[in-house]
């Protein structure tokens, strides 16, 4: 199989979370366990920070990488969705994971992989390990997929894991209350190892300091302990509380003998996208008319992002809006600004939710907008609507923004 092949026999033959939902998320990490023995273990052989949390632990694996790729390191970088090309997951020092080495492993694994039934995320997150081991990476940033306790990369012992916030988002897998979801993230807590807590929040404060105690794991609250401010390329208002975290982070793995100057710090915050290739966070892809996207797309998430859009400056505000089935659309209307237009599409995926739907639930709470039979008909339609002074912003789902970059 050459490499289009291969990627569509894992996104095809094998459930997928991304596009499937409820279907891909197999409670149980014996699978994962009996692959990483059949691959020698190659988690075993990196170092490693374990990045968790509802929102912001994108943002914040992209910041400690390159931060540490600033600082002389070979890092490694584990990340979940991808937003154009799979092999935007597994990166090291910025450049994807090649083609071949893909195909090779698919290819000398597939029976393995049919015969235990992997799921997609499970033999990525296999791939991922073992070509971190065979590029002997100094250390690998790992973001945790879904939840914590179960997440197929929960099987590293990291120098430092982290919990950026609890927020209720996949709650027909993790639970249906802040505490529950908490006490499944803290499933990566580890025995001795420093875990950094990126908020402090009143509802699951005790979940976590319980937790690691009886882990023996120094707790970090970041917003509580770290004072100093770093600028960041990451643009949106949001990202103040993830700068914390990974600074936190960094601390700790300077105290692990890890050398970082505040020289290193600097420039990896100010350098993110050039060193990481993040996209998709308060992106500016326009300036006449403003277009930005952002792939939040939870309650926590979506609100943060909105305040920040009711804070610029426009004539008329254009919003490309699209959103997968298993998100409560209805807990998140109130979140939107009435004074804007929308353009409701269906991002081109199976857990995409219909834009008449989507439509529906707006209008019926008295927004204004129409329906597209697709993410680009949306937002060209908004393109051509819209004035130099206006201001479009496309998001509600990691999938329309994927399909507008």
């Amino acid at each position: 199989m050459n490499y289009k092949e291969t990627t569509s026999w894992m996104f095809s033959r094998l459930p997928m979370y991304q596009k499937q939902g409820a279907a891909a998320y197999k409670k149980d990490l014996t699978r994962t366990v009996a692959f990483a023995k059949q691959l020698n273990h190659p988690e075993r052989k990196f170092k490693s920070v374990h990045v968790g949390g509802t929102n912001g632990k994108g943002s914040t694996a992209h910041m400690i990488a390159s931060v540490l790729q600033e600082a002389g390191y070979k890092v490694g970088l584990y990340t979940s969705p991808h937003l154009k090309d799979f092999r935007e997951r597994i990166k090291i020092n910025g450049a994807m994971i090649s083609e071949q080495f893909v195909v090779e492993f698919i290819a000398h694994q597939k029976s393995f992989l049919e015969r235990h039934q992997l799921s997609f995320f499970e033999m990525t997150v296999g791939m991922a390990f073992s070509y971190f081991e065979k590029e002997n990476v100094d250390i690998a940033v790992i973001e945790v997929g879904l939840g914590g306790r179960l997440d197929s990369t929960n099987i590293i012992i990291p120098e430092v894991s982290v919990i950026t916030n609890i927020g209720l988002d996949h709650t027909q897998f993790l639970g249906d209350s802040l505490q529950e979801i908490a006490a499944e993230k803290a499933g990566i807590i580890k025995q001795n190892v420093p875990i950094v807590i990126g908020e402090t929040q009143h509802e699951v404060h005790s979940i976590f300091k319980q937790k690691a105690k009886n882990l023996n794991a120094h707790i970090y609250f970041a917003d509580m302990s770290i004072h100093k401010t770093f600028s960041c390329s990451l643009r949106g208002d949001y990202q103040k509380k993830n700068i914390k975290t990974a600074l936190q982070t960094l601390e700790l793995l300077k105290e692990n003998g890890f050398g970082i100057s505040d020289e290193n710090i600097q420039t990896g915050l100010i350098s993110i996208q050039k060193n990481t290739g993040l996209r998709g966070r308060w992106e500016v892809l326009s300036e006449t008319p403003k277009i930005i996207c952002d792939t939040a797309h939870n309650k926590e998430g979506l609100s943060l992002v909105l305040d920040q859009l009711q804070k610029q400056s426009f004539k008329t505000l254009h919003i490309v809006l699209g959103m997968v089935r298993d998100k409560s659309v209805e807990n998140l209307v109130h979140l939107f600004p009435k004074n804007a237009k929308y353009y409701f599409c269906k991002p081109n995926i199976s857990r995409g939710l219909e834009a008449e739907i989507l439509s529906k639930f707006f209008t019926s709470k008295g927004y204004k907008g129409q329906m597209y039979s697709s993410v680009n008909e949306a937002f060209n339609s908004a393109k051509q609507q819209a004035s130099s002074d206006d201001f479009i912003f496309v998001g509600g789902s990691t999938f329309v923004v994927a399909e507008v970059l």
